[in-house]
Parts: structure tokens; C-alpha cells; sequence
């Protein structure tokens, strides 16, 4: 089997997995959790399964790279991300229900890279600017902060819902973490997030340096990373100088998975160093 089937079919496999959970979330079956949660489990090894052996064929056709240099790998590695997180969340807080939250947001991006007519999924040679050591360490500590910022967005979104009637105890609302276990749990991600974001503009300073000898040029995706650092940075200083929590923290953490994706896709639109990125 090659890598593309296999990723394929992960990706219905994170579509399964939000499914059990939405369905245990929307018509109160607690036990649908279980299944859920080792349906992630699968989709998580087959990503992983499926991302070893794309970067074994890489070295098969004499291009030698990690799974880590286009759109279509860059997103599957964002899924594999959000299902490494999300589940270390699960077994630590022993609240399954946040996948209902999580799991669409993993799906949705296999999907995307599995099914756009515009992402090619084929192995492609490294553009002579990312052939660098600092690849890995780069696309990681993004990809990472990416994955933390989108379960922030989920709990964020979770927040705001349970902050509508915080005291029902029945419907789906009923069903939701209390409010200062939502609140707690979108800091740590966005903290989480925020240390590897740092991690990642820092790693593509210095490669940038050695690509194009300079540390910042002012491309618009160097523009934004900061834009999205400065972002979840209030939101960090608001919590700890500020005393701000609640609704404030959940709007702030929205509004920083916004300027995520426009980092991530909407500066792709735009002419730049970054605009490898697109294929």
C-alpha cells in the first residue's frame, strides 16, 4: 500500500471518530465516548503509519525529504498534531466529550487534503529553499502551536455555549465541562501553543538567515506569524497581569485561531517567499 491510500483512509477514520462523539455529546449515550476515543487512536497510528511511509518513498524516488513541504503533507501532519494533543488531553482531564469539539476540526483537514481538486498529494522535490536541516524543526514547532490553538478554539467555542445557561443540568449544555474547567483548559492550550509558536518563528528566523541571509524580511507569512504571536501574546498577558478569564479569554483565543488560518492559508493568496506553501 502506498501513502495515499493510507492517509485516505484515515481520514474517514477521523471522521468516524467525531462522529461517535458528537453522537455521545448530542443524544447522551456517555458510552459512545469509549469507541470514540480508540477510533482517534486508529487514526492517529494509520497517520503516523501513513506519513513513515510517504517519507520512505520519498527516499524511493531519490528525493529524501520529510512529509513536511507542501499544503497537502503540511495538513495531514496538522490532523496528526491535533489527535496527539487532543488525546493527551482526554486521558489527563478524563473528559471525553471535548472531542466533539476537537475530532471535526482533525477531520476537516484530511479532508481537505485528501479531497481539494487544487492540493496535489504527490511527492514533490524540495524547492532549494527548504532544503535545510531546520525543515523539521520548523514545520514542527508550528505545526504543534497550530494543533493547540485549534483544541483552544474548540474549548473556546464550548465555553461560550455553557456560559449561555452555565447552571442547566440537562440537554447537551448539561452534558458540557463546567465553566472553570473550560477556562483552565483553553489557557494550558494556549500557553502550550504559544511556547511552540515562539519555538517555531525563532527556527524559521535562523533558517531564513541561512536561505536568504536575513533573520526577517517582512513576508506576509513571517507578517502574520507575528500578527498571530502578538494575538495570543494579550491574550497570556490579559490572563496573568489583567485578571482576565471567562468570555474575555474565550473571544481572545477565537479571534487568535482566526489569524491562524489566515496565516496558514490566506497568505498563500498573496505573492511571497512562502508561496511554495499552496501546492
Amino acid at each position: 500500500m502506498s501513502s495515499s491510500p493510507l492517509l485516505s483512509i484515515s481520514t474517514f477514520v477521523f471522521a468516524l471518530a467525531a462522529f461517535f462523539y458528537m453522537a455521545a455529546l448530542i443524544f447522551k449515550k456517555p458510552r459512545l465516548t469509549l469507541p470514540a476515543r480508540w477510533t482517534v487512536v486508529a487514526a492517529v497510528v494509520a497517520t503516523t503509519a501513513g506519513l513513515l511511509l510517504r517519507w520512505v518513498e520519498s527516499y524511493q524516488m531519490g528525493i529524501g525529504h520529510a512529509p513536511l513541504s507542501n499544503l497537502y503533507e503540511s495538513l495531514v501532519f496538522f490532523a496528526w498534531t491535533a489527535g496527539v494533543i487532543y488525546l493527551y488531553v482526554e486521558f489527563k482531564y478524563k473528559n471525553a466529550l471535548i472531542g466533539a469539539f476537537v475530532t471535526p476540526i482533525a477531520f476537516l483537514a484530511m479532508a481537505y487534503a485528501s479531497m481539494s481538486p487544487n492540493i496535489s498529494d504527490r511527492i514533490q522535490p524540495l524547492v532549494p529553499a527548504l532544503k535545510s536541516n531546520w525543515l523539521i524543526a520548523h514545520v514542527a514547532t508550528c505545526f504543534f502551536g497550530y494543533a493547540a490553538f485549534a483544541i483552544a478554539f474548540g474549548l473556546s467555542i464550548m465555553y461560550l455555549i455553557k456560559a449561555r445557561k452555565p447552571d442547566r443540568i440537562e440537554g447537551i449544555i448539561g452534558h458540557l465541562p463546567k465553566l472553570d474547567v473550560l477556562d483552565e483548559l483553553t489557557h494550558r492550550m494556549v500557553l502550550f501553543g504559544f511556547l511552540f509558536l515562539t519555538g517555531g518563528i525563532i527556527t524559521g528566523a535562523v533558517w531564513a538567515n541561512s536561505a536568504w541571509g536575513s533573520y526577517w524580511s517582512w513576508d506576509p507569512k513571517e507578517t502574520w506569524s507575528l500578527i498571530t504571536w502578538f494575538v495570543y501574546a494579550t491574550l497570556l498577558h490579559a490572563r496573568l497581569m489583567r485578571g482576565w478569564e471567562g468570555k474575555q479569554i474565550a473571544y481572545l483565543s477565537i479571534l487568535g485561531f482566526s489569524a491562524v488560518l489566515f496565516t496558514y492559508f490566506g497568505v498563500n493568496l498573496l505573492p511571497g517567499l512562502h508561496s511554495y506553501g499552496k501546492v
